[in-house]
């Protein structure tokens, strides 16, 4: 099971798979597929600031069905307690987004250079 960053999955959803790495195409196949729900929100902050043109929920009800794209279900409490430890963010979405991967000790697919070295189990 790995994660994916928001990122990762506008660019799938987007039919974008060039834009992954070698390793990212790889694990996308390979493996069981995770977000946050922090990724479906931030989504839909990039939907409603027209950087995207189709909405946080729809873009990941067509990943469900396309590729079995799943939501974690951790308590919320839970992710927020951990994503407090990663200070070395201030983005609220990459924080929760590493809690929930942290939590699991699950790999995060990311191009983030940030969060690939500060998140160990991050890759690209």
């Amino acid at each position: 099971m790995i994660y994916l960053d928001t990122h990762v999955v506008a660019w799938l959803f987007a039919g974008e798979h060039r834009r992954l790495s070698a390793a990212g195409r790889r694990a996308v196949e390979e493996h069981d597929l995770l977000v946050s729900p922090a990724v479906v929100l931030e989504l839909q902050y990039l939907f409603e600031t027209k950087r995207t043109t189709t909405a946080g929920t729809a873009v990941i009800d067509d990943l469900a069905g396309r590729i079995g794209l799943t939501i974690c279900d951790l308590p919320f409490p839970r992710v927020a307690r951990e994503a407090v430890a990663h200070s070395w963010t201030r983005n609220p979405f990459d924080r929760l987004i590493v809690a929930q991967a942290a939590i699991r000790a699950t790999a995060l697919l990311t191009k983030d250079r940030v969060i690939r070295r500060r998140y160990a189990p991050a890759f690209w």
